[in-house]
């Protein structure tokens, strides 16, 4: 027989690294996920009148079509059964099934889901299930080694290795944003499964590639386990994400900006704006402040500062390092809601419930002689942002009524229950937005 050039158990009696028994320990833990779920056919308007309908034999309810499709998930709570994986995985399923790695088919029920991020957390029956411990995230650096497990291609449980390439990437399209950049092969199918850490630690839930083919080419993206965590968290015990609202608006510190402020280009954002009776206002904050650290974490850009303020959790008090006219100071912000911000002034108009208005802060002169409210906040999707409303933006009329303060703005909005017409300013510009 031919002698055949195979790696030896040992060397000089001593074994050869393997990733095997820290795998052994984790991917029972990784689940392949299958959901079901229906689409209503869009038909030629031909078929809504009943003669097609009758001639073609076409029912009177809405067709349906049954679609399919394959993700992972990651096991994190084996005694309540519980599993993150991405919000785009089980999105709209109508049923959810988890197979685990000894060949069972669970059931699985949704607890809650949070578009903004792409997490979600199903739980199926808590019965000999083996659960991956979460690390903290805040910890890893570039260069550590990781490996991805999941489900590509729906070929069943595959690893891969890799190291972390980039730490806090956003620009992906969602609204909080705090990616682990890898290049450990992370592929479709692998969405929501694990990557993990030598010690076989969850450091981040795999959610994205980047690619021109639409196969890997060394650009994957997880949500760290630290942002997994607190979403989950919170899907747990109220459903939903609460987000926090500090009432302030900032944007990125360009180079001129930088210079203007005396800082460095990556050194926070700068706040454009704060609302008078919110909690950035009772710290103390103004235009001008350059936000540099959320609970001792240093920022470098305005996406970052939007990502903690929506995961800090409500009701608590965060600590904000900030530099005005270049002396470093603090101070200790209650994260509220946006509604215990406008509890006072309730809109009733659905299409702009998503929407937090305040009045234009006093020492803002870019501004001018414009009189009306200015944006604070606004949902990602909702009816105004898709009709092109945006943060920062001052509405100075409603429907050709002038709304040059919050109480005249809620209370015209109120009195129209239809179609809105907005007088928008933004900056130097001014147009009119339709929101329907």
């Amino acid at each position: 027989m031919p002698a055949l050039a195979v790696l030896p158990a040992a060397q000089d009696g001593e074994p050869l690294p393997s990733l095997a028994p820290m795998l052994d320990r984790v991917t029972p833990a990784v689940v392949n996920i299958a959901t079901e779920s229906h689409i209503e056919l869009q038909l030629n308007p031909l078929f809504n009148d009943p003669f097609f309908r009758r001639f073609f034999n076409v029912p009177d309810r809405p067709l349906r079509r049954k679609t399919q499709s394959l993700g992972s998930g990651v096991i994190v709570d084996a005694a309540r059964g519980l599993v993150l994986t991405n919000n785009h995985v089980i999105a709209n399923a109508d049923e959810i099934t988890v197979n685990l790695r000894d060949g069972r088919d669970l059931k699985a029920e949704l607890v809650g889901t949070d578009p903004d991020t792409d997490v979600a957390v199903v739980r199926i029956p808590a019965e000999q299930l083996t659960a991956i411990k979460l690390a903290d995230s805040d910890r890893l650096r570039v260069g550590d080694y990781v490996v991805a497990i999941g489900n590509p291609f729906g070929l069943g449980q595959t690893v891969t290795s890799g190291i972390i390439s980039a730490l806090a990437r956003s620009g992906l399209g969602l609204d909080y944003e705090d990616f682990i950049q890898t290049d450990a092969s992370i592929n479709p199918g692998n969405s929501g499964g694990a990557l993990v850490n030598l010690r076989g630690e969850l450091v981040g839930i795999n959610t994205a590639i980047f690619s021109r083919s639409g196969g890997n080419i060394g650009l994957g993206f997880a949500i760290p386990s630290n942002m997994a965590r607190e979403v989950m968290e919170q899907l747990v015990s109220f459903g939903e994400v609460r987000r926090g609202f500090l009432g302030f608006q900032f944007q990125d510190l360009n180079p001129d900006l930088a210079l203007a402020f005396g800082v460095s280009a990556n050194e926070g954002a700068v706040l454009t704006g704060v609302l008078p009776g919110s909690p950035a206002a009772a710290g103390g904050l103004k235009p001008g402040d350059v936000i540099t650290h959320f609970n001792q974490r240093k920022l470098t850009n305005a996406a970052e500062l939007r990502t903690q303020i929506g995961l800090a959790r409500v009701g608590k008090k965060v600590e904000i390092g900030y530099l005005r006219e270049g002396r470093a100071r603090k101070t200790s912000v209650e994260v509220a809601t946006q509604a215990d911000v406008t509890a006072d002034r309730p809109l009733k108009n659905e299409r702009m419930a998503s929407t937090t208005v305040g009045e234009i802060p006093e020492d803002a002169p870019a501004y001018g002689r414009i009189r009306g409210v200015m944006v604070y906040e606004i949902t990602q999707d909702s009816p105004a942002w898709r009709a092109g409303l945006r943060r920062g933006d001052i509405i100075s009329s409603v429907n050709r009524q002038p709304t040059p303060t919050v109480a005249e703005f809620v209370e015209v909005l109120n009195q129209i229950p239809g179609q809105l017409l907005l007088s928008v300013h933004r900056g130097s510009q001014a147009a009119y937005l339709i929101i329907k």
